[in-house]
């Protein structure tokens, strides 16, 4: 996929706010300081499509970009993020949330992991709640050129042991990298499978 546009669209905290549209939609989300802005920037070919900062926790808002007047990037707010006030976690957690139940056009989740950590609770939760939901999601994994290959396939392959204690099917992962481009074809050729699909059954 070539990505010729990317065009902010809008901003909100409340899903039925978002664009009205059947169009599908792509949505980011992981721990704050995971490296999402860079990953959206990266993939989109701008260097300021998303905003990043040193300070975890910028971007407060569901972000919608449009692809090619095709499908949808949607920015949302990060998780885990400890300095943030009590009042101003529970509201993202009720946005993310209302956000997931409500956006039927929603393609899939990528949910982003630090490939240098270990399994985190809260990712690990996060994802149990998608399962619940329903929710399709990839797990796209980040920062690899921070460390060794060898140690970035350690890393996953412990990963991936620890959901087995959870998960009947394992969910498909990337590997990425912002300062590299790793995964940027990989996570577009899948982007654009899914819309393929995703129209063939529209028509249908």
């Amino acid at each position: 996929m070539v990505i010729k546009e990317a065009k902010f669209i809008t901003s909100n905290t409340r899903a039925d706010l978002c664009p009205q549209t059947e169009l599908p939609e792509y949505a980011f989300i992981g721990r704050s300081n995971v490296g999402k802005s860079s990953l959206i920037n990266m993939l989109t070919n701008r260097l300021k499509l998303a905003k990043t900062s040193s300070f975890p926790g910028k971007t407060q808002l569901i972000n919608h970009f449009l692809i090619n007047d095709n499908w949808y990037l949607v920015d949302l707010p990060g998780y885990g993020w400890a300095k943030v006030s009590k009042d101003s976690r529970e509201q993202w957690r009720k946005m993310i949330m209302y956000y997931l139940k409500n956006r039927p056009n929603l393609a899939c989740v990528f949910v982003l992991i630090d490939s240098r950590l270990p399994p985190q609770k809260v990712d690990l939760d996060f994802m149990e709640l998608l399962g619940t939901m329903g929710v399709p999601f990839v797990l796209i994994f980040t920062k690899t050129d921070k460390q060794s290959g060898t140690k970035t396939d350690a890393n996953i392959a412990f990963y991936l042991k620890t959901l087995q204690d959870t998960w009947e099917e394992l969910p498909m992962y990337m590997k990425s990298s912002s300062a590299t481009k790793e995964g940027r074809d990989e996570i577009l050729q899948f982007i654009s499978d899914v819309n393929q699909r995703y129209e063939e059954e529209r028509k249908a």
